[in-house]
């Protein structure tokens, strides 16, 4: 039991008495207000400028705001900024599901093309620690000897870090992108076997759209999540051809994973530059997409609705990773990365990233240290599959600008606007503003939930 009137008692308390003296302040509605308008984001942006509309006929001021506002930082992080997150999060749930059942611009007729749930995953780096369970529940024992319980912390660590190859997986993570575009050529030309035509006319016949989004394992390697849709060779509009179907794209697949190969000559330490081979790892899973109407979410063929689909895709999106695997920022140095808190498996990582971009043309891997080598994005997509992420933030700007202009009783016509900010200042001047902004935030989720309950899928991949 800790002792009443330890150190962490006495911070407690100061904090509930710096809270409570923000609360008691003559400026604290209007602090609130301003909060509350960027959904309690944990690092606003501060502006100071200002938005003026003038009536062009009248030369009347309609409405006016100067001074400093906040704006949201716009981290799709979770670790980073939750309520940023959240909204990322919605915008990619939007875009997957308009790529897969239409909206947003996209077809309804999307939803009844070929589609496929794909996941890749990494090679292996060498033995790790293992967490199974089998449908009894009974859990088996690791190659430790030992049975680990769901949160212990060396699942996915390394058995033998001295016998790990750790260059190799942050190499691999740092050529998993290529890998996967090298990926999506292999494909159309086994699906173009599969088909019977040539290589050079699939083109003509049809187009690959896809949106895929990284995940990373326990041992530190992503894994590739990926909707598969076969298109006409005009896109989301198009028809498929006759001779596409997903069991098609799922024949097809394994061939396209087991012969995607990425070569590279690269140092690896102490001046040896040596070939590497970068390929995917043997578990493979492909899943076959159903309609939003199917009330089932999976089947015993391992069918997915697309509105679960879009949910899972959404939620990996925006979590990435967690506290333990990676940190939120780039290093600056290495000391950067004995001073984060994660396991001595994932230190290594980072370590061996770090140790790696001081070799020449693996300076790169320093920038990327923090995410133990992998430098894409988590949330890509193909041109065609759907709409993009800047369109989306275009049209929640648009709505808002003709709802003023609903309310101000004008046309965009009739209007001058005067919209100029100046970037001043980042996050909040005390933790007791912090924490409430974090109260805010918690409490407009809340009401969100019980507004619009998202259901979240309960599988696995």
């Amino acid at each position: 039991m800790t002792p009443v009137g330890t150190v962490a008692d006495l911070d407690t308390e100061a904090l509930a008495e710096r809270i409570s003296q923000r609360l008691r302040a003559g400026d604290y509605s209007r602090w609130r207000d301003r909060v509350e308008q960027v959904g309690g984001c944990s690092v606003p942006i501060h502006l100071v400028g200002e938005f003026e509309v003038t009536h062009r006929g009248t030369g009347q001021t309609l409405t006016r705001r100067a001074g400093t506002v906040l704006a949201p930082c716009g981290n799709r992080r979770e670790s980073v900024c939750p309520a940023c997150s959240d909204r990322y999060a919605a915008d990619a749930f939007h875009l997957i599901r308009a790529g897969l059942s239409g909206g947003k611009g996209v077809p309804d007729s999307v939803a009844g093309k070929p589609r496929l749930f794909l996941t890749l995953t990494a090679p292996s780096f060498g033995p790790v620690h293992t967490r199974r369970v089998l449908a009894s529940g009974e859990v088996i024992r690791c190659r430790c000897g030992q049975r680990h319980h769901g949160e212990d912390p060396r699942v996915g660590t390394a058995l033998d870090p001295g016998s790990y190859d750790y260059a190799g997986a942050v190499l691999w993570q740092a050529h998993a992108g290529e890998l996967w575009n090298r990926f999506t050529i292999r494909l159309r030309r086994e699906l173009a076997k599969a088909a019977g035509i040539k290589v050079s006319e699939f083109a003509g016949e049809a187009r690959i759209s896809y949106a895929k989004v990284g995940e990373y394992q326990r041992r530190g390697l992503v894994h590739f999540h990926a909707i598969i849709r076969i298109d006409g060779p005009g896109g989301a509009d198009d028809p498929a051809p006759a001779w596409a179907h997903p069991d098609v794209i799922a024949n097809v697949v394994p061939t396209a994973a087991a012969s995607t190969v990425v070569r590279r000559t690269l140092p690896t330490g102490d001046g040896v530059v040596q070939p590497h081979r970068f390929a995917w790892g043997e578990q493979i899973d492909t899943r076959t997409i159903a309609p939003a109407d199917v009330v089932a979410l999976e089947d015993g063929e391992g069918t997915i609705t697309d509105a679960a689909l879009a949910g899972y895709i959404a939620k990996y999106a925006t979590k990435g990773t967690t506290a333990s695997e990676t940190a939120d920022r780039p290093f600056r140095s290495d000391a950067d990365i004995d001073a984060i808190s994660t396991t001595a498996h994932h230190r290594l990582m980072m370590r061996t990233a770090w140790d790696l971009g001081a070799l020449a043309g693996l300076g790169y891997l320093r920038r990327w240290a923090h995410m133990l080598g992998f430098r894409g994005h988590f949330l890509t997509k193909s041109k065609h599959y759907s709409t993009r992420f800047g369109q989306l933030r275009n049209d929640r700007r648009s709505w808002y600008y003709e709802q003023m202009l609903d309310r101000l009783g004008v046309t965009e016509d009739e209007i001058t606007v005067v919209n100029h900010w100046n970037h001043v200042g980042t996050g909040y001047d005390t933790d007791a503003e912090r924490e409430l902004a974090a109260a805010i935030y918690q409490r407009q989720r809340e009401r969100r939930q019980s507004q619009h309950a998202m259901e979240a899928p309960s599988w696995n991949c």
